[in-house]
């Protein structure tokens, strides 16, 4: 009776054991992008928005932005007043210490921009690619926080035949 008690103290210190360790396993460490201030560094953004042109009070949609992945992404969703829609996804990389921003849009183009806070603004350079053309184009997107908790979103194209920056849209977003 004795070996049967100490065999079975025994099983269940052994499966005691791996429940704890398989626990552990499946237990993911806690997740940097919460921590680590970089990660927070487009938070600004983060928020259910209606968005107007800034030079003509023009409502022009909803976009609605939200942490997603453990807070190591933004999510963006777009929905324009004309029917436009479009997603992206935002997210910083250590690795290289760049925010990078991967946007898609219904068939109309694809933009695929990185970069940084620049004097407290998020300025994110790269390529817009137009399907129905092929075209490809140098592209650049600012946004900076305003005192009243908005956000302005300054869209840039490189003109081709200038070489000069163009605006492609300057936007409000304002909090729902």
């Amino acid at each position: 009776m004795k070996l049967l008690k100490t065999a079975a103290v025994g099983l269940f210190i052994a499966f005691s054991s791996t429940a704890i360790a398989a626990q552990q396993a499946q237990t993911p460490p806690p997740s940097p992008c919460k921590t680590d201030p970089a990660f927070k560094a487009f938070d600004f953004w983060v928020g259910d928005w209606k968005v107007s042109g800034r030079q003509n009070g023009q409502y022009a949609g909803e976009n609605s932005i939200s942490k997603i992945e453990g807070e190591c992404a933004l999510l963006e969703e777009w929905n324009g007043t004309g029917g436009s829609t479009g997603k992206s996804v935002n997210y910083y990389n250590p690795v290289t210490g760049k925010w990078r921003q991967l946007w898609v849009s219904g068939g109309a183009y694809a933009i695929d921009i990185e970069g940084g806070l620049k004097d407290g603004s998020m300025v994110l350079e790269g390529t817009i690619w137009y399907y129905a053309s092929n075209q490809a184009v140098a592209f650049r997107g600012t946004w900076t926080p305003n005192e009243d908790g908005s956000v302005r979103q300054f869209f840039e194209q490189m003109n081709t035949e200038t070489s000069e920056w163009q605006p492609w849209f300057d936007g409000l977003y304002v909090k729902k």
